[in-house]
């Protein structure tokens, strides 16, 4: 009786563990943040929470400087994801190519990506440090004025988007090119018989069928840009004067400098919704473009 049971339950039986697993990590944590943000909160032992509703959200709506974190979020994501994308595509269609020392230049282009985010920052702090930086040493060969890379309103976040190409590009690359080995020899033989030239290939050929390979590893490379933490924290700390301040560290500041623990939870769903809300955009545009092909 309970073998047969069993038998006719068995994939509810299976998925089971899993499920409960999504349920205590993911949704509990959600359940528990949207509580908090409905409350203010320091985290002391002598205060307790005290219920505010949706005054948390009301107010970071009406803050001139969330507004302003979500912009700088885009505009980091946006100009880091479009640069990572072009660099990454034509670079994997170079490295598709035969020619001498490729194993070793798919190895070198592969190195930023496996050393950890922090220490990246430390490296590109020493280049960018207005004195001896290597930066600015090119600068004064070139008898260019020296900048203040990090330091600067106005050239912070395009440090920090050089700092991020470079580390990320290389997991487009590996992306495409991974791609790039799946497309058919077909249509390339049809091409060359109708004498099309290589970028004619490149562009009504390569560039169509590697499209949802394009826009998955875009939407990868949303899901971590979005986020950025650690290694704006390690070089700039959000500074000078909020200027490079994403969501990420706005929260991590409400949270752990200004103690505003329900302020800083009612944060995390707003961006939770923001990321969620992007990601299935991306999604709904893969499959459109996926049933086009």
């Amino acid at each position: 009786m309970i073998f047969a049971w069993m038998d006719r339950h068995l994939k509810w039986i299976f998925t089971l563990p899993a499920v409960i697993f999504i349920v205590v990590m993911v949704a509990f944590p959600i359940a528990y943040t949207v509580r908090i943000s409905l409350y203010e909160w320091s985290m002391s032992v002598t205060t307790p929470p005290r219920w505010v509703g949706l005054d948390n959200y009301t107010h970071l709506l009406a803050d001139g400087r969330f507004w302003s974190s979500v912009g700088r979020t885009f505009y980091h994501t946006g100009a880091s994801i479009v640069i990572e994308t072009v660099l990454g595509v034509l670079i994997a269609v170079l490295l598709s190519r035969k020619f001498k020392g490729q194993k070793w230049a798919k190895t070198l282009l592969m190195m930023p990506m496996v050393a950890t985010p922090v220490s990246i920052a430390l490296v590109w702090l020493l280049i960018y440090e207005p004195s001896i930086g290597v930066a600015n040493q090119f600068l004064k060969l070139a008898g260019l004025k020296p900048l203040a890379w990090l330091g600067s309103v106005d050239l912070v976040l395009p440090s920090l988007i050089l700092i991020d190409v470079w580390e990320w590009t290389p997991m487009i690359i590996l992306i495409v090119v991974a791609g790039l080995t799946t497309l058919p020899a077909d249509p390339y033989e049809s091409a060359s018989v109708d004498g099309a030239s290589p970028m004619q290939k490149f562009f009504h050929i390569t560039l169509p069928l590697l499209t949802p390979t394009i826009i998955t590893a875009v939407i990868l490379r949303l899901v971590d840009l979005l986020k950025t933490f650690d290694t704006i924290y390690a070089t700039t700390q959000g500074g000078p004067d909020y200027a490079s301040e994403t969501l990420n560290l706005m929260i991590f500041t409400e949270a752990f400098h200004y103690f505003k623990f329900g302020s800083a939870s009612a944060l995390m769903i707003l961006f939770f919704l923001i990321i969620m809300t992007v990601i299935l955009a991306f999604i709904a545009l893969k499959k459109r473009l996926g049933g086009l092909h």
